[in-house]
């Protein structure tokens, strides 16, 4: 795993300097602490940053093809390297390391952009090629890996994090006010958006191309869309057998490394089953590890014992304490962005204890995409059947009330909204930390113009419409796979993990085992009312029937009783000053509001306290 950044100039007489590069390139030592590497041609510039996994002694990078005209950065693995290397051979490539690295510069060199049908993997890469003078960057299909973008009249810059961009000069740094309905909205910042207004996000399974002495050369082309293609010809027993077969195959793929590598276990279905597939592929015990908190609600550290114990695992397992919140800083700062899912401080523990004993990690984040595990699937599907018909507009103008008694918060911070679309085709369900109506009441009225016909809820619905299919779970799914998985879920891990040079592989986002999984009618992913039934009767022999029998608790974190109890203080230190950053962007009114209602348990607004000290934090690092 490594960190890549790069910036070129549109004048092809104006130099590049080696300080600019190095400054872009140190900001992210933490994701790659081994080795770095630099090209600079005129007006273009390569940085690298890199955490040797494999080919530990020639995996130097940029890396370039035999006669060094095309130059590539690369971040993330390629799990079908050697495959795709045979092949290479046999065409006639010769090959200089042991490295993914090389297979892709190679595969560019033979099928142009045409290279990433062949890719299985994560990744984020930059190609820079001199014979025709552009640059081709990639991101893989789910997202698992990060790009960002920044494009003015003068330069092009990229880099794995925010930080980068910034450390070039002449950024323009103007708030998103689109960004931040989209983070007082859902707790992170969706699509394309970043908290900046001229700084993109390279979206999933997209690549660009730039050739910068050409205006308007800036071109953004989609190369893979999951298909959704149920199969209704099979019986459970077959698809049961090919997903234990798939999975198997993904997961030995996933191991693949010269490395000390093991694995998160939560607890649940999907973590557990990645490492009881680990524990078939191995020779040796896997090496786990677990969080747990002292609040018995949020600690699900048995069930992962009971799954450690079964496999005669190497089991390592930590007490989170409230004392975390030290850390809001430093983690504000490694997300560059607002970013309010407070299990960041779990998963970052958890990937520091893990760094402990390896440099790998396997998770199972995915699961509940792909085999509809999320509890909200199951409610919303019960209203959809039940004929209730509402329109978005006026559930939240009119009945909002009403909903609150009929679906009431979810017990951590979280409101369910649901909507129905104008021609009764497409219900939408999510979960958001402000409803619409009420981000107009947090939000200062100058933002609003910005958003008033555009607003997060609008984007989803957007979505939703574009689901490409009548069934409704697939759906919801797809609209995760679009937004929570890869804004929340993803950006979670990847940040929280490299802040502790940790390389953490996702096996259920292969996308052939994913493209397997919306092969299955979704009756079988939600059959009657227990969600993920196919993939929980595929994996019934591999785990403990504990892990099966407890009720999901996913990666939460106590944040009422926390901050009733310890971080009292913290809020009032952070939000109780005299001039808060907040206040040019919040009305200051409906922050007491909230610290008062959350010490009063009142709707339970923990959720929302905590996005508001994260964006008063993230204020005060970047208020420059």
């Amino acid at each position: 795993m490594c960190g890549i950044t790069g910036l070129i100039y549109n004048d092809k007489d104006r130099q590049i300097t080696s300080s600019t590069l190095r400054r872009m390139t140190d900001i992210i030592h933490h994701r790659g602490p081994d080795d770095e590497g630099f090209y600079i041609n005129q007006n273009v510039g390569l940085g690298f940053r890199r955490l040797s996994i494999i080919d530990l002694h020639t995996g130097h990078q940029p890396l370039s093809n035999e006669n060094e005209s095309i130059f590539i950065i690369f971040n993330g693995e390629i799990y079908n390297y050697l495959e795709i290397k045979g092949m290479l051979i046999n065409k006639g490539y010769a090959f200089r390391t042991d490295t993914d690295t090389e297979v892709i510069i190679h595969l560019y060199e033979e099928y142009g952009t045409q290279c990433l049908q062949f890719l299985r993997g994560m990744f984020a890469f930059a190609i820079w090629d001199n014979n025709i003078r552009q640059l081709f960057c990639a991101r893989d299909r789910f997202g698992i890996k990060p790009l960002y973008y920044y494009l003015d009249k003068d330069k092009f810059v990229f880099g794995s994090e925010i930080k980068s961009i910034l450390r070039a000069e002449g950024i323009d740094r103007t708030v998103s006010n689109e960004a931040l309905d989209s983070y007082f909205a859902f707790g992170y910042i969706t699509s394309d958006l970043s908290i900046y207004k001229n700084i993109k996000k390279l979206l999933p399974g997209h690549y660009l191309i730039l050739s910068p002495l050409e205006k308007s050369s800036l071109i953004i082309k989609r190369y893979w869309e999951i298909a959704f293609e149920p199969d209704y010809t099979k019986t459970e027993n077959q698809w049961k057998d090919e997903l234990e077969a798939s999975l198997s195959e993904t997961v030995k793929l996933h191991m693949i490394s010269d490395v000390p590598l093991g694995a998160f276990l939560s607890g649940g279905i999907d973590s557990g089953s990645v490492v009881a597939l680990m524990a078939k592929n191995s020779n040796f015990p896997v090496k786990t590890f677990s969080i747990g908190f002292k609040e018995k609600e949020y600690n699900e550290l048995e069930y992962a014992a009971e799954v450690a114990k079964k496999y005669n695992c190497e089991h390592h397992q930590l007490i989170v304490e409230p004392e975390s919140i030290n850390l809001l800083p430093k983690l504000i700062n490694g997300y560059d962005e607002p970013f309010a899912d407070p299990s960041i401080v779990p998963t970052y523990y958890v990937s520091r204890f893990a760094r402990e004993y390896v440099t790998v990690a396997l998770s199972g984040d995915g699961g509940d995409e792909l085999f509809a595990g999320y509890n909200i699937y199951n409610s919303f599907n019960n209203l959809y059947h039940s004929h209730l018909n509402f329109h978005s507009s006026f559930l939240n103008k009119l009945i909002w009330g009403t909903i609150h008694r009929i679906i009431p918060t979810n017990g951590r911070g979280k409101t369910k909204s649901y909507f129905l679309s104008k021609d009764k085709t497409y219900l939408g369900a999510y979960q958001f930390l402000w409803p619409e109506h009420e981000r107009r009441d947090l939000l200062l009225s100058r933002m609003q113009t910005e958003v008033l016909n555009s607003s997060s809820e609008h984007f989803k619905e957007d979505l939703l419409r574009k689901g490409k299919t009548n069934d409704f779970i697939t759906n919801l799914q797809y609209l995760d796979l679009q937004t929570y998985m890869v804004d929340d879920i993803l950006t979670k891990v990847d940040r929280a993990s490299m802040l502790c040079s940790l390389e953490v592989r996702v096996p259920l986002l292969d996308h052939k085992f994913a493209e397997l999984s919306f092969k299955i009618p979704s009756n079988l992913k939600l059959n009657g009312s227990s969600l993920k039934y196919i993939f929980k009767q595929t994996m019934k022999e591999f785990l403990p029937q504990k892990v099966f029998d407890h009720s999901k608790q996913g990666f939460g974190m106590p944040l009422s009783l926390w901050f009733k109890e310890d971080l009292r203080e913290y809020v009032n230190d952070t939000l109780h000053t005299q001039s808060p950053l907040y206040s040019s962007y919040l009305d200051k009114k409906v922050v007491t509001d909230t610290i008062i209602n959350t010490g009063n348990n009142i709707d339970n607004q923990s959720r929302r306290l905590w996005s508001i000290l994260i964006f008063e934090e993230w204020l005060r690092q970047n208020n420059s």
